[in-house]
Protein backbone atom coordinates (compact mmCIF):
# COMPACT_ATOMS: atom_id res chain seq x y z
CA UNK A 1 0.00 0.00 0.00
CA UNK A 2 2.58 2.19 0.15
CA UNK A 3 4.18 3.31 -3.46
CA UNK A 4 0.21 4.25 -3.62
CA UNK A 5 0.52 7.09 -0.85
CA UNK A 6 0.43 10.68 -2.72
CA UNK A 7 1.71 13.88 -2.07
CA UNK A 8 4.51 15.13 -0.29
CA UNK A 9 3.45 13.21 2.97
CA UNK A 10 7.08 12.24 4.93
CA UNK A 11 6.34 8.72 3.18
CA UNK A 12 6.54 9.06 -0.13
CA UNK A 13 6.58 7.46 -3.36
CA UNK A 14 9.83 8.40 -4.07
CA UNK A 15 13.03 10.60 -3.10
CA UNK A 16 13.35 11.40 -7.04
CA UNK A 17 10.01 13.40 -6.58
CA UNK A 18 10.00 14.28 -2.66
CA UNK A 19 13.36 15.35 -1.06
CA UNK A 20 15.98 14.66 -4.11
CA UNK A 21 17.94 17.71 -2.22
CA UNK A 22 19.79 15.07 -0.13
CA UNK A 23 21.44 13.73 -2.72
CA UNK A 24 24.47 14.32 -5.14
CA UNK A 25 22.94 15.77 -8.57
CA UNK A 26 19.43 14.31 -7.01
CA UNK A 27 20.01 10.78 -7.48
CA UNK A 28 19.28 8.61 -5.13
CA UNK A 29 21.03 5.03 -4.73
CA UNK A 30 19.31 2.44 -6.76
CA UNK A 31 17.21 -0.22 -6.39
CA UNK A 32 20.06 -2.67 -5.56
CA UNK A 33 19.50 -1.64 -1.71
CA UNK A 34 15.85 -1.77 -1.65
CA UNK A 35 13.82 -4.12 0.69
CA UNK A 36 11.09 -6.46 0.08
CA UNK A 37 8.89 -4.09 2.10
CA UNK A 38 10.38 -0.49 1.90
CA UNK A 39 9.13 3.48 3.02
CA UNK A 40 10.85 6.36 1.33
CA UNK A 41 11.01 8.73 4.47
CA UNK A 42 11.66 12.37 3.65
CA UNK A 43 12.58 12.84 7.48
CA UNK A 44 10.60 16.16 8.63
CA UNK A 45 11.11 17.90 11.52
CA UNK A 46 8.68 21.10 12.52
CA UNK A 47 7.26 21.38 8.71
CA UNK A 48 11.10 21.37 7.76
CA UNK A 49 13.24 17.76 5.76
CA UNK A 50 16.26 16.97 7.17
CA UNK A 51 17.18 14.43 5.28
CA UNK A 52 15.95 11.25 3.83
CA UNK A 53 15.63 7.76 4.77
CA UNK A 54 15.14 4.25 3.31
CA UNK A 55 13.34 2.04 5.72
CA UNK A 56 12.89 -1.20 6.10
CA UNK A 57 9.40 -1.93 7.67
CA UNK A 58 9.88 -5.88 8.04
CA UNK A 59 13.33 -5.70 9.62
CA UNK A 60 12.61 -2.18 11.50
CA UNK A 61 15.99 -0.49 10.43
CA UNK A 62 17.16 2.23 8.00
CA UNK A 63 18.69 0.53 4.52
CA UNK A 64 20.63 3.88 4.83
CA UNK A 65 19.92 7.52 5.35
CA UNK A 66 21.41 10.45 3.56
CA UNK A 67 22.23 14.17 4.16
CA UNK A 68 24.34 17.13 3.55
CA UNK A 69 27.39 17.14 6.08
CA UNK A 70 26.86 20.35 8.08
CA UNK A 71 29.04 19.22 11.50
CA UNK A 72 28.92 22.09 13.83
CA UNK A 73 28.92 21.93 17.61
CA UNK A 74 25.71 21.95 20.07
CA UNK A 75 23.93 20.07 22.55
CA UNK A 76 23.16 16.31 22.20
CA UNK A 77 19.22 15.86 22.31
CA UNK A 78 17.73 13.44 24.68
CA UNK A 79 14.52 12.95 23.26
CA UNK A 80 13.79 10.01 20.67
CA UNK A 81 11.37 10.34 17.72
CA UNK A 82 8.96 7.93 15.66
CA UNK A 83 7.60 8.16 12.23
CA UNK A 84 3.55 8.58 12.91
CA UNK A 85 3.45 8.29 8.32
CA UNK A 86 4.60 4.24 9.18
CA UNK A 87 1.37 3.89 10.76
CA UNK A 88 -0.95 5.60 8.31
CA UNK A 89 -1.04 8.53 5.79
CA UNK A 90 -3.29 10.40 7.91
CA UNK A 91 -1.34 10.37 11.02
CA UNK A 92 1.20 13.47 11.15
CA UNK A 93 3.93 14.52 8.45
CA UNK A 94 6.21 15.26 10.79
CA UNK A 95 8.02 12.70 13.57
CA UNK A 96 6.57 12.83 17.08
CA UNK A 97 7.42 11.45 20.32
CA UNK A 98 5.48 8.13 21.10
CA UNK A 99 3.89 9.79 23.81
CA UNK A 100 2.19 12.42 21.36
CA UNK A 101 0.92 9.84 19.20
CA UNK A 102 -0.02 7.96 22.35
CA UNK A 103 -2.29 10.72 23.70
CA UNK A 104 -2.98 13.32 21.46
CA UNK A 105 -4.03 10.50 18.55
CA UNK A 106 -4.80 7.89 20.54
CA UNK A 107 -3.04 4.94 18.78
CA UNK A 108 -1.99 2.14 21.04
CA UNK A 109 1.72 1.68 21.42
CA UNK A 110 0.96 -1.76 19.64
CA UNK A 111 -0.49 0.03 16.20
CA UNK A 112 2.84 2.34 16.15
CA UNK A 113 5.48 -0.98 16.87
CA UNK A 114 3.71 -2.86 13.88
CA UNK A 115 5.52 -1.06 11.77
CA UNK A 116 8.86 0.17 12.87
CA UNK A 117 10.96 -0.03 16.12
CA UNK A 118 9.78 1.79 19.19
CA UNK A 119 11.71 2.87 22.53
CA UNK A 120 11.00 -0.54 24.18
CA UNK A 121 12.90 -2.39 21.65
CA UNK A 122 16.03 -0.91 22.96
CA UNK A 123 15.84 -1.33 26.60
CA UNK A 124 18.12 -3.77 28.30
CA UNK A 125 20.22 -4.62 25.37
CA UNK A 126 23.51 -5.93 26.31
CA UNK A 127 26.66 -4.69 23.92
CA UNK A 128 24.60 -3.17 21.97
CA UNK A 129 23.41 0.03 21.31
CA UNK A 130 21.39 2.71 19.59
CA UNK A 131 23.74 3.31 16.56
CA UNK A 132 22.62 6.41 14.54
CA UNK A 133 22.79 6.16 10.55
CA UNK A 134 22.94 9.85 10.30
CA UNK A 135 24.94 10.94 13.28
CA UNK A 136 23.66 14.78 15.28
CA UNK A 137 27.00 15.58 15.57
CA UNK A 138 27.19 16.07 11.72
CA UNK A 139 24.20 18.90 11.37
CA UNK A 140 24.77 22.61 13.07
CA UNK A 141 21.88 23.52 14.60
CA UNK A 142 19.47 21.68 17.39
CA UNK A 143 16.63 21.02 15.36
CA UNK A 144 18.82 19.56 12.79
CA UNK A 145 20.06 17.64 15.74
CA UNK A 146 16.87 16.54 16.67
CA UNK A 147 15.72 15.22 13.52
CA UNK A 148 18.40 12.42 13.46
CA UNK A 149 16.42 11.37 16.87
CA UNK A 150 13.84 9.27 15.37
CA UNK A 151 13.98 5.85 15.57
CA UNK A 152 13.67 5.48 11.90
CA UNK A 153 17.40 6.57 11.46
CA UNK A 154 19.37 3.79 14.07
CA UNK A 155 19.83 0.51 14.47
CA UNK A 156 21.13 -1.73 16.93
CA UNK A 157 25.72 -1.21 16.49
CA UNK A 158 27.67 -3.11 18.38
CA UNK A 159 28.59 -0.47 21.93
CA UNK A 160 32.56 -0.80 21.08
CA UNK A 161 32.34 -0.30 17.82
CA UNK A 162 29.63 2.76 18.06
CA UNK A 163 32.17 4.38 20.63
CA UNK A 164 35.21 3.52 19.28
CA UNK A 165 36.70 2.98 15.73
CA UNK A 166 32.93 4.55 13.90
CA UNK A 167 33.08 7.16 16.55
CA UNK A 168 36.87 7.74 14.98
CA UNK A 169 35.36 8.12 11.21
CA UNK A 170 32.30 10.03 12.32
CA UNK A 171 34.36 12.92 13.79
CA UNK A 172 37.84 12.76 12.55
CA UNK A 173 38.04 10.74 8.63
CA UNK A 174 34.86 12.97 8.00
CA UNK A 175 36.84 16.46 8.54
CA UNK A 176 39.97 15.70 7.25
CA UNK A 177 38.27 14.27 4.09
CA UNK A 178 35.91 16.89 3.59
CA UNK A 179 39.03 19.48 3.50
CA UNK A 180 37.91 22.18 0.90
CA UNK A 181 34.54 20.50 -0.44
CA UNK A 182 32.04 22.86 -1.17
CA UNK A 183 28.93 20.65 -0.42
CA UNK A 184 29.69 16.55 0.75
CA UNK A 185 26.19 14.55 0.28
CA UNK A 186 26.72 11.71 2.94
CA UNK A 187 24.63 8.11 2.67
CA UNK A 188 25.05 5.86 5.61
CA UNK A 189 23.83 2.37 5.62
CA UNK A 190 23.43 -0.84 7.65
CA UNK A 191 23.35 -4.63 5.50
CA UNK A 192 20.41 -6.87 7.66
CA UNK A 193 22.17 -9.50 9.42
CA UNK A 194 20.58 -12.95 11.61
CA UNK A 195 20.36 -12.04 14.15
CA UNK A 196 17.23 -9.92 16.14
CA UNK A 197 17.08 -7.90 19.05
CA UNK A 198 13.64 -7.41 21.31
CA UNK A 199 12.30 -11.03 20.76
CA UNK A 200 12.99 -11.23 16.67
CA UNK A 201 11.25 -7.48 15.88
CA UNK A 202 13.92 -5.53 15.11
CA UNK A 203 17.32 -6.42 12.79
CA UNK A 204 20.91 -6.31 14.19
CA UNK A 205 22.75 -5.39 11.01
CA UNK A 206 25.71 -7.53 10.03
CA UNK A 207 27.77 -4.75 8.49
CA UNK A 208 27.81 -0.47 8.84
CA UNK A 209 28.81 1.30 5.80
CA UNK A 210 29.29 4.76 5.12
CA UNK A 211 29.94 6.99 1.87
CA UNK A 212 30.47 10.22 0.66
CA UNK A 213 30.81 12.27 -2.16
CA UNK A 214 31.62 15.77 -2.78
CA UNK A 215 33.02 18.87 -5.25
CA UNK A 216 36.25 20.68 -4.56
CA UNK A 217 35.99 22.82 -7.16
CA UNK A 218 34.21 23.14 -10.45
CA UNK A 219 36.50 20.41 -11.93
CA UNK A 220 36.97 18.34 -9.14
CA UNK A 221 34.83 15.58 -7.70
CA UNK A 222 36.04 13.24 -5.17
CA UNK A 223 34.68 10.12 -3.03
CA UNK A 224 35.54 7.39 -0.21
CA UNK A 225 33.51 4.98 1.84
CA UNK A 226 34.09 2.46 4.68
CA UNK A 227 32.30 -0.54 5.98
CA UNK A 228 32.24 -2.14 9.59
CA UNK A 229 31.47 -5.91 11.10
CA UNK A 230 29.18 -5.41 13.59
CA UNK A 231 30.59 -6.87 16.04
CA UNK A 232 34.28 -5.90 15.69
CA UNK A 233 35.53 -2.31 16.60
CA UNK A 234 37.51 -1.56 13.62
CA UNK A 235 36.37 0.41 9.99
CA UNK A 236 37.74 -0.34 6.82
CA UNK A 237 38.64 2.32 4.54
CA UNK A 238 37.49 1.95 0.64
CA UNK A 239 36.84 3.58 -2.85
CA UNK A 240 33.83 4.20 -3.45
CA UNK A 241 33.54 1.56 -6.41
CA UNK A 242 35.13 -1.12 -3.52
CA UNK A 243 32.06 -0.92 -1.58
CA UNK A 244 29.39 -0.66 -4.16
CA UNK A 245 30.70 -4.36 -5.18
CA UNK A 246 30.90 -5.32 -1.43
CA UNK A 247 27.08 -3.91 -0.68
CA UNK A 248 26.41 -6.00 -4.38
CA UNK A 249 27.63 -9.28 -2.36
CA UNK A 250 25.89 -8.56 0.79
CA UNK A 251 22.63 -7.40 -0.74
CA UNK A 252 22.49 -9.85 -3.29
CA UNK A 253 19.65 -7.68 -5.14
CA UNK A 254 21.84 -6.88 -8.22
CA UNK A 255 24.70 -4.30 -8.95
CA UNK A 256 24.44 -1.11 -6.12
CA UNK A 257 25.05 2.25 -7.29
CA UNK A 258 24.93 4.68 -4.43
CA UNK A 259 25.60 8.01 -6.21
CA UNK A 260 25.75 9.71 -9.63
CA UNK A 261 28.12 8.74 -12.07
CA UNK A 262 30.05 11.73 -12.17
CA UNK A 263 31.44 10.52 -8.19
CA UNK A 264 34.69 8.74 -9.03
CA UNK A 265 34.82 4.80 -7.93
CA UNK A 266 38.27 4.38 -7.96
Amino acid sequence: ASCLWLGHSEVVKSFETSCPQFFFRETPPNEGLQPANPAWICQRYKNQYYFATLYDRKMRIPVYSAYIYQPGPGKRPKTWLVEPQLIGPTYPKTMEKEWTLLNQYNVSLEKISQSQAILRDYKNLTGLNRGHLNPNGHHDDYSSRMATFTLTNIVPQDEKLNGGAWNNYEQQTMIRNTQGCETTYAIVGAVPGNNYIAKGRVNKPSHLWAAACCVVDNNYIKAWAVIAENDKNQVQLLTLGELEDTLTELYGRGQVSLFDSDCPRE
